[in-house]
């Protein structure tokens, strides 16, 4: 049996190679590069990475970059890095086909955003992330997804696209 792959302080890690949808594959396979376990961006070079992974149809990488974030932000916006994270990984979910862990991981997501309609840092765009996922929770419940769910726009104003409308990277 192999022995499983360790950091320097001996947390295990998972060195196999990974799909675009982060699915493990076969050691010794070629898969998509991934994000180091330490990434920690600042706001706007987060959101940036995020939106091409998504951009890319690789919502599990851009989950990767939020995730780094909301470990590394102040206190106070951490339950928006939280949610941005988690509507990342429940658009993953769903994409593979995990309808019941996409529902929870989107309403979770959606939930922690809330808070940060009325003034959202960074120019999030909190409205059209919640009506977004408000409208594939909709689907969800209803059984009619469409046959793509959607890119979600992190930003209100990109500075690699412009001004963008909720929604407007869909296909």
């Amino acid at each position: 049996m192999t022995e499983r792959e360790r950091d320097a302080r001996g947390k295990p890690l998972n060195a196999r190679p990974r799909d675009g949808l982060g699915r493990p594959l076969a050691r010794g396979g070629s898969g998509t590069p991934r994000v180091p376990d330490d990434v920690r961006l600042p706001p706007g070079a987060a959101l940036v990475e995020a939106q091409k992974f998504l951009d890319a149809n690789m919502p599990f990488h851009a989950h990767e970059v939020l995730e780094g974030t909301w470990k590394s932000c102040p206190t106070d916006e951490r339950p928006l890095w939280q949610g941005l994270a988690q509507l990342a990984v429940g658009l993953t979910h769903l994409l593979r086909g995990n309808r019941i862990g996409a529902a929870s991981l989107l309403r979770q997501g959606h939930d922690r955003l809330i808070g940060f309609e009325s003034d959202p840092p960074h120019c999030i765009d909190v409205s059209g992330l919640l009506a977004w996922s408000e409208g594939l929770l909709d689907d969800l419940e209803t059984g009619t997804l469409p046959v793509s769910p959607g890119i979600p726009m992190l930003r209100a104003t990109d500075p690699r696209r412009g001004v963008l409308a909720p929604g407007s990277g869909s296909s």
